[in-house]
């Protein structure tokens, strides 16, 4: 598999409303994970928000996004680009060259979902997130 880019938008709590528009505009399909999912049910203002949506339109578009929670690591904007794929060479190459010069809000690690995981903002303001994926999250 070769590295793919998507875009990635961050919400204020309506997550799941705006990527149902954007399934109703694209067709396809919609995967949620909650906040609650990923940790279990530890905190009532966060559990039932968004961590993770990724909508595989018919046509082959795909928009990534999340809700934003109060201690969310990105650089404040309302969208980013994630870089992923299979290859960990590669991409830990492209984490390294993304966050040189500029700031590493999530140190490139193995993340709950099993995954190689990290979020940079580099030197230009760009908020990329980087997933390297493991086998089962292929």
């Amino acid at each position: 598999m070769t590295a793919r880019v998507s875009p990635y938008l961050s919400f204020d709590g309506n997550a799941r409303e705006a990527m149902g528009f954007y399934q109703s505009v694209f067709g396809g399909s919609l995967q949620i994970t909650t906040f609650g999912d990923l940790h279990g049910p530890t905190d009532a203002a966060t559990d039932g928000l968004v961590a993770h949506v990724v909508l595989r339109g018919a046509s082959g578009i795909v928009l990534m996004g999340s809700d934003r929670t109060p201690d969310d690591h990105g650089a404040g904007g309302t969208s980013s680009i994630t870089l992923g794929g299979d290859d960990e060479t590669e991409l830990t190459g492209y984490w390294k060259r993304l966050c040189a010069d500029g700031a590493v809000t999530v140190p490139f690690a193995r993340s709950p979902w099993g995954a190689r995981y990290g979020r940079c903002t580099d030197r230009f303001g760009t908020d990329w997130l980087v997933n390297v994926a493991s086998p089962s999250t292929s």
